[in-house]
């Protein structure tokens, strides 16, 4: 188990009773009926009776939520393997909750219904027993709690079916305001795992030597080091000996490890002033009052402003994931694709000069791809031969002399070192020194300078060569601040479109997070209309009607207005996060749709039998008395479901950004379309009804 595979049972858990809910409301209220009707009959059949009438409903409605997670199942490389455990959890929950529903869940209902009162002493112990294993039936007009929501509802609902042409125009403005505000919303691929650690990697021009390299690492540890929220500093420049870290020394890599937030640096807030500190402790879910990570990583970012480092932010897991996915460690950036380095290069400096300027840059460099200085060693190869050496021979000698060879270890405790045989520093840190690089010949019997037997020339040649999908590549690494990702590329490809002219046979490719984003888009693209095409083929095998079908869909528009006007106000960005709240939403829509026509169906019907729908006012007080009279249990699933995800809200620490974002247009858009329910459907059923049915069938009697 992991903390998604958590996730996925803190957002079932509250859909997981629903069906038992509606279950056992509806048992009651038969239960209800057959008391008030003179106990006439054995109360098992009337709560075997009870439960046909919402089984399949039930049935489907949890079987279509564990069908909408079809689309994350499908995710691949890094959000797959995020979350997947999540969709799983939830899937299986979903599935099993189904079929308990309809077996268990029935049972257990015949085996622990009684109502029959014991009658036996002590009387205390009696009574006990009967308050615990027998109790009282209420109606719901009855019900201390449904009986208010009952005198709420049933004046707005009688309005909604009088204005039902008003509502229903109300409910289409509102969902064309939303839009707007949908496009509006940022973009990025996940959301910021929070790692408590930051990772800062500069990155100067190429070239840089070891002991400049060190003295940069040290001046920027100690500077960062200076603020109070840092526990640790951990800097690295070069590499380590594997092909998993081609990192050159002009690219340096600190680990900042930070303190617990309660010793963060305070801001004062809306509450700081007045609040005790046990009421602190709860606002501080809601507003914080230390310092943000994103305000701390742009005063270090001010704070180490140094002449020829390009700064990036990131956190240290995060880095290493996109590096290895993307080759780029910051959010956003561009790969330069062609056949020569030095248009490559210019095509760079270019980009870097004119990207620059879009808004949310906060640094931005480009490779050097031809920057790296080299001693070009050309043999002179009559001189090699004169003195019967080999070339292989001849690299040998220098590669021993400069770089050094390994001629035994030492052991030291548990620790073993390599012992490294060169020239001392000074015998080849210059030209001179290097040409009198001594070379065996004749085995050994003559020494010759290397300045005899090859030229020594400096160079500027590459300093690493990149090759992507057969051609020459480079890199401009771009760190953003205060903008998402999504909106920035949009505007930098704006900028480098009107700015850059590309020779023939070279590209510009945007990646990082944009490369993700892509995949997720082309991979959504083609399961979301599968997915939706069967969640139209349970709901239509449950309803046995098109038209039901559609109005229950029409919950999805009215959650989608919740859920974009919640992210707009906790600041969200649409991520992948979000749309797996999205995803799971489009479950819940459905489940609440099933439930709100299940009740004016039982109503419609039984009014039906009865010989009630003699005209629409009739028609309006049946759809009044399965809307109004049955929303105990419509409110119990709503509520059981908002309960379940509002803890989510509330938590902190690793891991609840990404579940925020899962939570948060879920809690939106069940609240909107519980009220819009409420009130649209009613409307549209009338209309439906009357129209299509009534009309028609009182037109045939007569």
């Amino acid at each position: 188990a992991n903390i998604m595979s958590l996730g996925g049972i803190a957002i079932a858990i509250g859909a997981m009773v629903d069906a038992a809910i509606v279950v056992v409301e509806q048992t009651h209220k038969r239960l209800e009926e057959w008391q008030h009707d003179g106990e006439q009959g054995d109360y098992r059949q009337v709560i075997i009776d009870g439960i046909k009438q919402v089984a399949g409903p039930s049935f489907f409605a949890l079987l279509v939520i564990a069908v909408s997670f079809l689309p994350v199942l499908t995710l691949e490389a890094e959000e797959g393997r995020l979350f997947k455990p999540l969709a799983y959890t939830k899937s299986f929950s979903m599935v099993i909750a189904a079929f308990l529903a309809i077996t268990f869940d029935p049972a257990l209902r015949l085996l622990l219904t009684n109502l029959r009162n014991f009658n036996f002493r002590p009387q205390w112990l009696c009574r006990a027993a009967n308050t615990l294993f027998v109790g009282t039936i209420r109606s719901e007009d009855r019900h201390p709690v449904s009986s208010r929501l009952i005198k709420i509802y049933e004046p707005v609902a009688a309005w909604s079916l009088r204005q039902k042409w008003l509502v229903i125009a109300l409910a289409i403005v509102l969902v064309l305001v939303t839009i707007p505000v949908f496009l509006n919303l940022g973009s990025e691929f996940m959301p910021p795992l929070d790692e408590e650690s930051i990772f800062f990697m500069p990155t100067t021009m190429p070239g840089i030597s070891i002991t400049e390299a060190q003295r940069l690492l040290q001046t920027t540890d100690v500077i960062i080091k200076g603020f109070p929220e840092v526990d640790r500093v951990l800097g690295k420049a070069g590499r380590a000996e594997t092909s998993t870290d081609p990192a050159p020394l002009s690219m340096l890599e600190t680990v900042i490890t930070l303190k617990s937030k309660s010793e963060w640096r305070t801001i004062d807030t809306w509450y700081s002033s007045w609040a005790p500190e046990w009421l602190k402790k709860i606002f501080r879910h809601i507003t914080p009052d230390h310092i943000s990570r994103e305000e701390l990583v742009k005063q270090l970012n001010d704070a180490l402003r140094i002449e020829g480092l390009s700064n990036a932010w990131t956190m240290p897991i995060k880095a290493r994931i996109d590096m290895l996915t993307t080759g780029v460690r910051t959010p956003v950036g561009i790969k330069i694709s062609g056949s020569d380095l030095t248009i490559i290069e210019q095509i760079g400096a270019s980009v870097e000069k004119h990207i620059r300027a879009v808004k949310g840059t906060r640094s931005v460099f480009a490779e050097r791809t031809s920057g790296g200085y080299f001693i070009d060693v050309k043999w002179k190869r009559e001189e090699l031969a004169r003195h019967g050496l080999s070339i292989a021979e001849a690299q040998t000698a220098v590669l021993n002399a400069i770089g050094g060879e390994n001629v035994t270890t030492t052991v030291e405790g548990r620790a073993r070192y390599p012992v490294n045989v060169r020239y001392m520093p000074d015998f080849r840190t210059d030209y001179g020194s290097l040409g009198r690089i001594l070379v065996s010949a004749q085995g050994g019997r003559r020494q010759i300078a290397l300045n005899q037997l090859a030229e020594l020339e400096a160079v500027s040649e590459p300093a690493m060569i990149r090759d992507e999908d057969g051609l020459l590549t480079g890199y401009v690494y771009i760190d953003i601040a205060d903008v998402d990702p999504g909106s920035y590329i949009s505007a930098g490809a704006k900028v480098l479109k009107d700015k850059i002219e590309l020779p023939v046979g070279y590209a510009l490719t945007w990646t990082g997070q944009y490369e993700a984003m892509q995949r997720v888009k082309e991979r959504l693209t083609a399961v979301v209309p599968l997915t939706l095409f069967l969640i139209l083929f349970l709901l239509y095998m449950n309803t046995r009607s098109f038209t039901k079908t559609m109005i229950i869909l029409l919950a999805v528009p009215f959650s989608a207005i919740g859920a974009v006007w919640f992210l707009y106000v906790l600041g969200y960005n649409m991520s992948i996060a979000v749309w797996v709240g999205l995803i799971a939403l489009l479950g819940i829509d459905a489940e609440t749709g099933v439930f709100m026509l299940l009740y004016l169906d039982l109503a419609y019907e039984k009014a039906k039998s009865e010989g009630r729908l003699q005209n629409i006012l009739e028609l309006r007080q049946v759809i009044l008395e399965g809307a109004v009279k049955r929303l105990r249990p419509k409110f119990m699933t709503v509520a059981t479901m908002s309960i379940g995800l509002i803890p989510i809200m509330w938590s902190t620490g690793t891991g609840a950004d990404v579940m925020k974002r899962i939570a948060a247009p879920m809690i939106g858009g069940i609240f909107t379309s519980f009220i819009l329910e409420l009130m649209v459907y009613p409307a549209i059923y009338e209309i439906w009804k009357w129209h299509f049915e009534v009309k028609r069938s009182l037109r045939d009697h007569r």
